[in-house]
């Protein structure tokens, strides 16, 4: 698992490598690893993330692997189906050779329900969202997602999540002994 703090550790190391090869790079940190940076989160198994030069990068992360002892697919772009190409990206970290960043929240909020990965973390990772960005209607986060998505791609175990989680308590009656 990868903490922040490690996070932090291998993109300096990515940029001393970067640095050494006097090339510049970007890397797009999104999901778990986003959530981990961004909110101080739980740890994350592995970075999905976008990345220029990716060739480049990909070598450094699988040479990183074996110097850091990080998993081999610690770093990885798996993450380009689910992307959408209208999100605001905000620095997260300038180095001299490495630009971090990350989704803004909303969106990280639409690409979790858009994944529809309805495990325990993903779940946790959707209720902190919601708070954080102060969504009280389910019609709100399904609007939200919608910005970024086709509304087809949210699929119907989301949109139950989505209703369950931001379901009217009801009032309960008190119950009258006779």
């Amino acid at each position: 698992m990868l903490t922040s703090k490690q996070i932090m550790h291998v993109f300096h190391k990515l940029n001393d490598v970067l640095a050494s090869k006097d090339l510049s790079g970007e890397l797009g940190v999104v999901d778990g690893a986003a959530m981990c940076l961004a909110f101080n989160r739980l740890p994350t198994k592995d970075m999905d993330a976008i990345f220029k030069p990716s060739s480049v990068i990909k070598k450094i992360a699988r040479d990183l692997a074996n110097t850091e002892g990080l998993p081999s697919q610690w770093l990885n772009d798996a993450v380009k189906g689910f992307l959408s190409k209208d999100f605001k990206r905000e620095t997260f970290l300038e180095l001299s050779h490495l630009r971090v960043w990350i989704p803004e929240a909303q969106y990280m909020l639409a690409m979790k329900c858009i994944s529809a990965r309805c495990d325990m973390s993903d779940q946790d990772d959707i209720v902190f969202l919601i708070k954080y960005l102060k969504i009280a209607k389910a019609n709100d986060v399904f609007k939200l997602i919608e910005s970024y998505y086709p509304a087809n791609r949210v699929q119907p175990k989301t949109k139950f999540l989505i209703e369950e989680l931001l379901k009217k308590p009801t009032k309960r009656k008190k119950r009258v002994e006779i």
